[in-house]
């Protein structure tokens, strides 16, 4: 039985991850880049995929594990009846190559242990040639290497790199593991008892940069650096998660390749940043948008790979039968295919954002933007597969209109607040022209609610956004009767849903129903609660949320209630970004509740 997505931690040197399991095993790792096809892939295949496990022989006892600090380097404590060993695990800020450190520290007594290692390239599909030369074991399978350093001696058998040895009281004993290209000489080795107290501190000067002084403090540093773990750092692009077709249903066809940028993470991430003072970060990521968009904007996708790559063509693995059976396993994805309006008002939003944050400048950046909002003039009527890429027929979406209202009115505000120039109003006209659109076809005055598209009677956890954005205040009777309805109908034991799963929804997005409740819908319900300033309701649903998180600070995607499991792709940066934005919020209680631009 494999372990739960929860039982996974996330360690990484800001270019790629690996997922570090309970157990003492690494189930998953990205080589040499978050979306390389040379990974470990026991996750969604079993450990004959890939897998790299050091634990006790046998005995465990007991098993805890830690975050040294604040800082991506992980220790997991095993108790055996023998003694206690604690496997080190981190990272280094990436050299030339991405390098895996594992250290085995005696903790006291004496404990036998086991290594084993299994080498697997393109998704579990290769099996590598592996020879030993001098102190180090190499592994080649087409473009790709790995060696492995240790002083322990090791052994081949059932394809596989197996080695027994016992650590006592005060001992150390290293392991690395360096990818590089497989027509380039084996490169040297770093000091790998060196590396977990280097690679700490660089994380600890890294989080002291965080401003946020509120009550949530430790939740908040621990979602920054996440999402600093999934940066690609020499672009600045940030993944939605470091994995990929981690089911939202267990045994479900819903699972997706999440290894990519998408360009509505961008108004939420920056947000997030700059409300905790990491300006570096948040510029990187706003120039790797512009970078990212630039051209024409017919051309405009939805995502982008972590390079600023468009060619992300969706495949199924089929020789993976996918975490406890949920297949298709994807690599790609379709949606970069989609018209989804709901992009243009999320990139006028962020660089609006990064002008007001006082972001260096770009001089391309309004250039770009004008030209993408003559584009919209009349992209805005089209109908769209909307924020949760339906796979269904395009329709008028609430949301996606709503974006498109925000993407007129941060234009408007760009060009009043910085003196940037441009049609001004023309695009105050078209920006009433949908807001009163909304107003009238978005809204069933039968409900009380604004719905899922329109002419559609389902709602959408997404239009809990409408007040954050300005469209309309949080006191509005119709945006309080949003609230409520969404309450009643998408609530699961207190977690919000994206829509109603049921039979019908397949009608919605193309596909069979099932997936648990979403992380970052939740966290809206709680930024709404505090807007209407009802802020009881909100920290209590906040706590709730941050109480979710796993023994190492981390959130999945989502939740279900019922059997109280993480599902999806795993870590999830948007999840992380909800916590950081809404705890800032929170902190801020005593500013009044938004009000619309356009009022």
């Amino acid at each position: 039985m494999p372990l739960r997505i929860e039982d996974y931690a996330l360690i990484g040197d800001t270019q790629t991850a690996a997922l570090v399991g309970r157990d003492g095993s690494i189930d998953w790792l990205c080589l040499p880049r978050f979306d390389s096809p040379s990974c470990f892939a026991a996750l969604l295949g079993g450990p004959e995929h890939g897998r790299w496990l050091i634990s006790p022989a046998g005995g465990i006892k007991r098993i805890t594990r830690k975050y040294l600090g604040n800082s991506l380097v992980l220790a997991t404590e095993f108790e055996t009846a023998s003694g206690t060993v604690r496997v080190v695990d981190c990272m280094p800020p990436r050299g030339q190559e991405p390098d895996l450190v594992r250290t085995v520290e005696g903790v006291s007594g004496e404990v036998a242990m086991h290594m084993e290692l299994i080498i697997r390239f393109d998704y579990g599909s290769i099996v590598p040639w592996v020879q030993k030369a001098d102190s180090v074991l190499w592994a080649i399978g087409g473009p790709d290497a790995l060696s492995l350093y240790t002083p322990i001696k090791t052994r081949g058998a059932d394809l596989r790199t197996k080695a027994d040895f016992v650590v006592k009281a005060g001992e150390r004993v290293p392991f690395l593991l360096i990818w590089h290209p497989s027509h380039e000489p084996i490169p040297k080795p770093i000091d790998a008892l060196a590396a977990p107290a280097e690679t700490q501190a660089w994380w600890e000067e890294w989080a002291a940069r965080c401003c946020y002084k509120g009550p949530w403090r430790e939740q908040v540093i621990r979602s920054l650096i996440t999402l600093k773990a999934l940066t690609y750092g020499p672009t600045g692009g940030i993944v939605a998660a470091p994995t990929t077709s981690l089911p939202e249903q267990i045994g479900g066809v819903r699972n997706w390749d999440y290894r990519f940028c998408w360009l509505r993470d961008a108004t939420f991430t920056l947000g997030a940043l700059m409300g905790a003072g990491f300006t570096d970060e948040a510029t990187a990521w706003r120039n790797w948008l512009l970078r990212a968009v630039a051209g024409d904007p017919e051309d405009l996708q939805i995502m982008y790979g972590a390079q600023g790559e468009r060619r992300l063509t969706e495949m199924d693995l089929n020789w993976l039968p996918g975490y406890e059976g949920s297949h298709p396993v994807r690599v790609g994805n379709a949606a970069v295919h989609q018209f989804q309006l709901d992009v243009y008002g999320e990139i006028m939003d962020a660089l609006h954002v990064a002008r007001v944050s006082k972001i260096a400048p770009d001089p391309a950046a309004w250039a770009l933007q004008t030209h993408l909002m003559r584009a919209l003039e009349t992209k805005w009527r089209e109908p769209d597969e909307g924020i949760w890429e339906v796979r269904g027929p395009k329709r008028h979406f609430t949301h996606s209109k709503l974006m498109a209202w925000v993407a007129f009115d941060r234009a408007i505000a760009s060009s009043e607040e910085f003196g940037l120039e441009g049609p001004v109003d023309k695009w105050r006209r078209i920006r009433q022209e949908i807001h009163d659109e909304i107003c009238r076809v978005a809204y069933d005055l039968k409900r009380g609610a604004f719905v899922q598209s329109y002419g559609s009677s389902e709602l959408d956890a997404s239009i809990l956004t409408m007040p954050q954005l300005g469209f309309l205040p949080a006191t509005d009777p119709r945006v309080i009767g949003t609230v409520e309805a969404i309450e009643r109908e998408l609530t699961w034991e207190g977690f919000v849903q994206r829509y109603a799963m049921h039979q019908g929804s397949a009608e919605v997005d193309g596909l069979p129903p099932g997936e648990g409740a979403f992380l970052l819908c939740s966290f809206w319900l709680a930024d709404c609660y505090a807007l209407m300033q009802r802020y009881d309701d909100a920290e209590r649903l906040f706590e709730r949320l941050a109480g979710l998180t796993n023994d190492v600070g981390l959130l999945s995607e989502q939740y279900d209630p019922d059997s109280g499991r993480m599902l999806g792709n795993f870590p999830q940066a948007f999840s992380h970004v909800g916590l950081i934005n809404t705890a800032i919020r929170l902190e801020r209680r005593g500013q009044p509740p938004a009000t619309p631009r356009s009022a």
